[in-house]
C-alpha cells in the first residue's frame, strides 16, 4: 500500500480533526481539578474494563468465523481474532486503513481468496450498521431526551430519528432476504449517475453482493444476529463498568441504559474520520456526560481520558503483538485491495 500525496493529505485532515476535537474536550476545564478527578478514581474497576474490551472483540471475532464459513469452514479464531485486533490497531494511527488490513491479514493466515475476505468485512459493515440502528431505536424508545443535547430543536428531529431508524432495519432486512432483487435495482439506478462514477459504483455493489454471496445469511441469520447484539451489549458493558470506577457516577440515574445511551454517542463519534477516535471520543462523551446526567465537567473528562486510553493502549499492545508475530506489513498490501469497493463510516 503506497503513501501517496492524497493519501499524507487525508492522514493531516484526520490528526487536525483529532487535535481540534481534543480541545473543544478540555476547552473550560482546570488541570487541577481534572487531575483531582482522575486521582480519585477507583483503577481497580478501571482495571476491569480490560477483559470486557477484549471480550467485545472476541466475540467479534466468532461472529467473523460464522460469516466465513461458507468459504472456509472452521476458520481459526485465534487467526480471526488477530485480524481484529491488527485491524484495529492500524485503525487507531491510519484511519480506514485497518478495515483492508484484516482481509490481508486473513487471507495470508487462512489461506484464502483476499477479496472473499474482503467480501465479508464488508458484511461485517452492514451487520454493525444495522446494530446501531437497533440500539439507536432502543434509546429513542426508552430514553426520548437521549439526544436533545446534540439538535437546536430536538422535538422536531425526533420524528425523523425514527423514520430513519425504522428505514435502516427495513433496508438491512430486504438486504439479507431479498439481496438479488436489491442489487437488480441498484444496478439499474446506477444509470442516471454520471458515466465518470460507473466504475467505481460497480467496484462497490460487486464487493457488496459478493460479500452476502459469502454469507448466505438466510441459513446463518439467527447465529449471527446473536452474536451481533452480544458484541453490542458487551460494548456497552464497557461504558457502564467504569461509572464505579467514580464516585460522582455511580448513582442510580447512570445505570445500563445510560451506558447504551453513551454507546450510541461514542458510535457517532467512531464515524468521523479521526485515528482512533481520538479528541471525537473524548468531546462528545464528555458533552453527553455534562448535559444527560449533570456530571461535572473535570469527571466527565476524566471517565472518556480512562475509557479511551485504556481501549486503545489494549488494542495497540494485543494488536502490536499479532503485527510481529503474524509478521503483517502494511506496506506489503496491494493498493488494488483499497479499490475492490469497501465502503467507508
Amino acid at each position: 500500500m503506497k503513501f501517496t500525496g492524497k493519501r499524507f493529505f487525508q492522514l493531516t485532515l484526520s490528526f487536525l480533526l483529532a487535535i481540534l476535537f481534543l480541545y473543544f474536550a478540555f476547552r473550560g476545564v482546570r488541570l487541577n481539578d481534572l487531575l483531582n478527578a482522575l486521582k480519585g478514581a477507583n483503577y481497580w474497576w478501571v482495571a476491569l474494563l480490560v477483559p470486557v474490551v477484549l471480550l467485545g472483540h472476541w466475540a467479534r471475532a466468532v461472529r467473523w468465523k460464522y460469516i466465513m464459513e461458507p468459504i472456509k469452514p472452521n476458520c481459526s479464531t485465534r487467526n480471526l481474532f488477530a485480524g481484529v485486533m491488527i485491524g484495529y490497531a492500524v485503525n487507531n494511527i491510519l484511519p480506514r486503513v485497518g478495515e483492508l488490513v484484516r482481509p490481508y491479514v486473513l487471507g495470508n493466515l487462512e489461506k484464502i481468496s483476499k477479496s472473499a475476505a474482503l467480501g465479508s468485512v464488508v458484511v461485517e459493515r452492514i451487520l454493525d450498521m444495522w446494530s446501531f440502528y437497533l440500539i439507536a431505536c432502543v434509546v429513542l424508545l426508552l430514553y426520548p431526551s437521549a439526544l436533545d443535547p446534540f439538535f437546536d430543536n430536538p422535538v422536531s428531529i425526533r420524528p425523523l430519528l425514527y423514520i430513519a431508524t425504522f428505514a435502516g432495519i427495513v433496508v438491512l432486512l430486504l438486504l439479507f432476504f431479498k439481496v438479488e432483487a436489491v442489487f437488480r435495482f441498484l444496478g439499474r439506478a446506477k444509470a442516471i449517475l454520471p458515466k465518470r462514477f460507473s466504475a467505481k459504483i460497480d467496484a462497490i455493489l460487486e464487493s457488496f453482493y459478493s460479500g452476502f454471496g459469502i454469507v448466505k445469511m438466510k441459513k446463518r441469520f439467527g447465529i449471527i444476529l446473536f452474536w451481533s447484539i452480544a458484541i453490542q451489549a458487551l460494548y456497552a458493558l464497557g461504558m457502564y463498568e467504569p461509572f464505579l470506577a467514580f464516585a460522582s457516577m455511580a448513582k442510580p440515574s447512570l445505570d445500563f441504559g445510560a451506558a447504551i445511551v453513551l454507546l450510541v454517542v461514542s458510535s457517532i463519534a467512531w464515524i468521523l474520520p479521526a485515528p482512533g477516535a481520538i479528541g471525537t471520543y473524548h468531546s462528545f462523551l464528555t458533552v453527553a456526560l455534562v448535559k444527560l446526567y449533570s456530571i461535572d465537567p473535570p469527571t466527565a473528562l476524566s471517565y472518556t481520558i480512562v475509557t479511551h486510553e485504556l481501549g486503545y493502549i489494549t488494542v495497540m499492545v494485543i494488536g502490536f503483538y499479532f503485527y510481529l508475530h503474524d509478521h503483517v506489513r502494511v506496506t506489503e498490501i496491494p493498493d488494488s485491495t483499497a479499490e475492490n469497493g469497501l465502503p467507508s463510516n
